[in-house]
Order: structure tokens, then C-alpha cells, then sequence
């Protein structure tokens, strides 16, 4: 009996694994978050990251995807808002240079935080895809609530495990260069840069 009655339960978790594994911005943005604004900010953006994930998980589960007219549609809707999200905020980045969190009220840096990774996820085509067309394949027919709750279980847990992780990264880099404003400044660029990137590829992406 397949565990959590999750079909081909072992290839789940592994996908789970590689979707997190795969660089993408929001591995950029919570490292980032976590470097410059410290690790309350970037668990918060973790929670934003997460949230994401749910919004698009719970979509799958309760059958929304079947009832959208044209999925290649809203990928190419989402791409380009992506893109261009991805675009303004490593622009932002790399303009800002090694200056240090530009809000200092922790509060203030949780809530952008949380809200910058939010949109991220949202608009990332990627995650659109995981969730609507490869989570299903998982569910054996006719599964039962409960079977649901676990899949989604599975992906939060494995993800926050993994992106905790970031932060802990993002944060401990920060401390070590605490004292060589130039190399933050340099990674700073650099995280900015990789935004970009990510969204020229993202705009160009099946062209």
C-alpha cells in the first residue's frame, strides 16, 4: 500500500526535492533577504514563498485548474508579469549597492519581506506548472482528503526544511563580510544582476 496512499510515493518526495534544488529567484530572494534585513526577514520571506506555493497547491487539489479556460494562457499572463517583477526588483538591487536594509523598523522589513516573495512565487510560471500539471499525477483515483492534506504536507515541510537552510546561509555570509562593506555591496549587485536574469530568461523562455 503506497504510503499516505500517495501514488509512486518515492518519486513524489524526489520531486519535491529537485523543484527545490533547482535555482530560481526565489532561492535568490531569500538568500538576499536574508543577508541584507537578517533572519526574522528571511524567514518571513520563506512564509511568503510558502504561501505561494499553498495558493497554487490548494488551486490543484480543489480542481481549479480544470476549470480555466486556457492554462497556456495564463502561463504566458504570468510569464510576462514575472519577467518584468523580476526585472524591477534586481534593478532595485543593484542600484542599491551595498547600502543595508532601506527600512529600519523590523516589522516593516518582515512585511515586504513576506510580501516581495509572495509576488515572486505567484508569478512564477514554474511553480504554476508543478502544482497544476505534475502535483495531480501524484493522486490515485478517487483519493481521500486526507491523502490531500498530506501531499500538501509533504511540500511544505520539505520546503521549509530546505529554505530555512537559505536563511541560515544568507545570514551567516552576512556576518562573516559584516566588516567589508565592498564585497556586500558586491553580492548585493550580484543578487540584483541574478534577478535579472532570471527574468530576461523568463520573458524569453519557449520563444
Amino acid at each position: 500500500m503506497a504510503p499516505f496512499e500517495i501514488q509512486h510515493y518515492a518519486s513524489f518526495v524526489s520531486s519535491i526535492l529537485l523543484f527545490q534544488l533547482m535555482p530560481g529567484p526565489g532561492t535568490v530572494v531569500i538568500l538576499d533577504t536574508a543577508g541584507r534585513c537578517g533572519k526574522r526577514a528571511g524567514l518571513a520571506a520563506v512564509a511568503g514563498t510558502l504561501a505561494g506555493d499553498f495558493v497554487y497547491m490548494l488551486a490543484a487539489v480543489t480542481g481549479l485548474a480544470t476549470f480555466m479556460p486556457d492554462g497556456y494562457s495564463l502561463l504566458q499572463i504570468l510569464q510576462w508579469i514575472g519577467a518584468g517583477y523580476l526585472c524591477w526588483i534586481g534593478l532595485q538591487q543593484f542600484l542599491a549597492g551595498g547600502r543595508l536594509c532601506a527600512c529600519r523598523q523590523v516589522s516593516t522589513n518582515v512585511s515586504h519581506a513576506f510580501s516581495r516573495a509572495l509576488a515572486v512565487s505567484l508569478t512564477n510560471p514554474k511553480v504554476v506548472l508543478f502544482f497544476f500539471f505534475f502535483f495531480p499525477l501524484f493522486l490515485l483515483p478517487g483519493a481521500s482528503g486526507f491523502t490531500l492534506m498530506a501531499m500538501m504536507a509533504h511540500v511544505t515541510i520539505i520546503s521549509f526544511v530546505y529554505q530555512a537552510g537559505l536563511v541560515l546561509m544568507g545570514s551567516m555570509a552576512t556576518s562573516r563580510f559584516a566588516a567589508m562593506p565592498k564585497v556586500h555591496g558586491l553580492a548585493r549587485r550580484i543578487a540584483g544582476l541574478a534577478l535579472i536574469g532570471f527574468g530576461v530568461r523568463l520573458a524569453f523562455a519557449s520563444r
